[in-house]
């Protein structure tokens, strides 16, 4: 058995999220915080994985990239996450667990697309 604040668990439970689980992300264009076709996708998909997680809070962080305004790229990744955990309420996550947040610019990866991202954390 496994123990965390929340409480026991044996393996195959619902109380835990992997750790081996992939963070779902959602892209997004320049200056945009319109989901697409691809974002309601992903969307989707980690709805249903957080409805496989009944217990596990669900953290919605919104990224821009570094060019720009620093203020104005707040808003904007901010815009990007309440987008994200709109869509996330939407497909049937309790709004109770969903919680976002502008987590500021992050530096370019590969591309500035990457940078243009929202990640879905479920129970982290």
């Amino acid at each position: 058995m496994a123990f965390s604040g929340v409480g026991l668990c044996f393996p195959g439970c619902s109380l835990f999220v992997p750790k081996d689980q992939p963070l779902p992300v959602v892209f997004f264009a320049g200056d945009d915080a319109t989901l697409d076709v691809v974002g309601q996708t992903v969307v989707a998909n980690a709805a249903q994985l957080a409805k496989r997680y009944p217990l596990q809070p669900v953290r919605v962080v919104g990224f821009t990239s570094p060019a720009g305004v620093p203020a104005a790229n707040r808003a904007l990744a901010e815009a990007r996450a309440r987008a994200v955990a709109d869509a996330l309420i939407m497909a049937g996550v309790s709004s109770d667990r969903v919680r976002f947040e502008s987590g500021g610019t992050a530096p370019y990866a590969d591309t500035p697309t990457q940078s243009r991202r929202v990640e879905i954390r479920i129970g982290i």
